[in-house]
Order: C-alpha cells, then structure tokens, then sequence
C-alpha cells in the first residue's frame, strides 16, 4: 500500500507593490474624502445630538460638553409637558399638533394645485414653454426673497399692499395684521406652502402626463366618455403612484421645514413647529440638551413617514 502524501504550498504574501494592492490603496483614497465628510457632517453630528438629548447640556457647560451630566428621560419629559409643545385649543394647539395640521394641509394643497396646473399645462396652447417657465418662479426663487414680498404684501401698516388695495375698495377700514392674528397666520404659512412648492409637484405629474398613451384617450373619445370620465378613469389610475410619492415626499420635507415659518411669523401666533421649537430651545433658551431631544420627536415622526413612503409607495411600485 503506497501512502502519498500532498504538501500545501504556503501563502503567497501580498505584494505591496502588485496591481491589486494598487487598486486597493486607489479605491480606498478615492473613497476616504467622501467618507470623512459623511462622518463629519452627516454621521457624527447625528449621533451627537442623540447623546445631547440625554445629557443636561446649556452655556454654563457648553465649554464642556463631554462630562454633562446624564439625566436620562428628563429633556425628553420636559418637551413633551412644555406649554409651547402641548395642544390647548384650536387657536393654540401646540408645536406637536400644529406640525401635523400644518403639513398634512399644506402638502395637500400643493399637490391638488400642482395637479391642476399639470392639466392646464400639458394641453397644447401658444407660449406654453413661457408659461412653464413661468410657474417655476416661487420654487427656483430664494426663499429669503420671496418671504419677504409676502410679508410685505401682507404688512399691517396702512402702507402694506393687500391693505391699502381692501381700503381703498372699502373692504375695510382699518389696517390689519394678518400674519399676527391666530388662526389666519397659520392659513397664510399653508397657502405660501402651497404657492411655493406646488411647481415641485406640477413637473412631476406633468411628466406622467406626457408618458401616458394617447390611444386611451382616443379610444375613449370613440366611446363618447366626458371630459370627466376620462379624467377619472384614465388619467387619474395612471397618475395614483407619483401623486402617492409626491405627496409622502412632500409631507416629509414640509414636517422637517423650517425656513418658511420662520421668516413669515418667526413661530409666533400659532405658528409654532417642531423645527421652529427646536431653534428656539436652543439658541433662544439655550437649552441645548432639550432642543436635542426635539429634534429626535421630530425625527421619529420623520422615520414613521418614511417607513409608510417604503412600505405603500415603493411596494406598489414594485407590484406595478
């Protein structure tokens, strides 16, 4: 019987200098400037404000960051039973509350406009390229400019144009504050919502419109179905997955703003969101471990939208 017997070769050490190595060390210099700026603007800040939120961080300490007290629950406890977060009544509801109201209604309202400017839009009609163009002007302008001409729209000096257009119409007679009355500041911030970022809803659904087959229509025509019939039955079943994903993404992006309202009324007046709290706790309280932890109430409410934009529109898209 003859026994044979194999010997394993040792492992090659890796060249330093072979082309794989090479590529390596090219890929991970290619990759190492982008990763530094995720972990120190995106990754490192996040996490930090999470460990912020549990620790009791203001200006006495701020020199100190990193041996602030732990106190646990309590910024936490101390956002959600604070009188500018918690619902009163429908002329004070609350950061909480009126973060919700204010979104759902404003995203609401810029997707039916949008939709309705994408219809008037998408029919063929003499200086339709000036007319789209000319629509995009509240979305691509400065939000700094832009805010300012409806605050100086709706001035309540007798000087302010929405004023002294109603006076000399005799609408009324005495100069009114409209973006520092409750109730009425807060329909003026969802109507500029709308006004603004309705283009951002109109150039998506009107790029659906234009992929949708003529031949439904012509057939439709040939079955003599309304104008109404159409636009129920054909156009709107076509369009039911980009207005869904507009409208989440939308919803997402207007929970999280924090610009608009505070250029318009600063917060004031029923107008107060989570954003807008979040500044104030820490740069006007300076409480920084308190606006931490609303900062992270608003990001949960920002990862339950995201979760049903994963799980209702991506999933619908999957089956489509």
């Amino acid at each position: 019987m003859t026994v044979s017997t194999s010997t394993s070769s040792p492992p090659r050490k890796r060249n330093w200098h072979s082309l794989q190595a090479s590529e390596t060390r090219l890929a991970w210099g290619l990759i190492s400037p982008t990763a530094i700026i995720v972990f120190g603007l995106v990754l490192f800040p996040a996490f930090f404000s999470i460990w912020i939120s549990f620790h009791q961080v203001t200006l006495r300490n701020l020199n100190d960051v990193f041996h602030a007290p732990f106190i646990g629950f309590d910024n936490y406890r101390s956002v959600f039973t604070d009188f500018a977060f918690k619902y009163h009544n429908l002329l004070n509801m609350g950061a909480a509350v009126t973060s919700v109201v204010y979104s759902f209604l404003a995203t609401i309202f810029t997707v039916i406009v949008g939709l309705i400017a994408a219809l008037l839009l998408n029919k063929p009609f003499r200086g339709r390229g000036l007319s789209r163009a000319t629509f995009l002007f509240p979305y691509v302008a400065p939000i700094v400019s832009v805010a300012f001409i409806w605050r100086w729209l709706l001035d309540p000096r007798p000087s302010g144009v929405l004023n002294d257009l109603l006076m000399r119409l005799n609408l009324i007679h005495m100069p009114k504050a409209y973006l520092a009355t409750r109730g009425l500041a807060l329909v003026l911030v969802i109507i500029f919502e709308a006004w603004r970022y309705f283009p951002f809803a109109m150039l998506m659904i009107l790029a659906r419109l234009q992929a949708i087959d003529s031949t439904l229509y012509e057939a439709a025509d040939v079955d003599g179905a309304s104008t109404w019939s159409k636009f129920l039955y054909i156009t709107m079943p076509e369009l039911r997955y980009i207005v869904g994903a507009i409208f989440l993404l939308r919803l997402i992006w207007t929970f999280n703003k924090f610009d608009d309202i505070f250029l318009l009324t600063g917060g004031g007046f029923g107008t107060n969101v989570l954003p807008v709290l979040t500044y104030q706790f820490s740069f006007k309280m300076f409480n920084f471990g308190k606006g931490a932890a609303t900062a992270m109430i608003l990001l949960l409410a920002l990862i339950i939208f995201l979760a049903a934009y994963i799980l209702v529109v991506m999933r619908n898209v999957e089956e489509a």
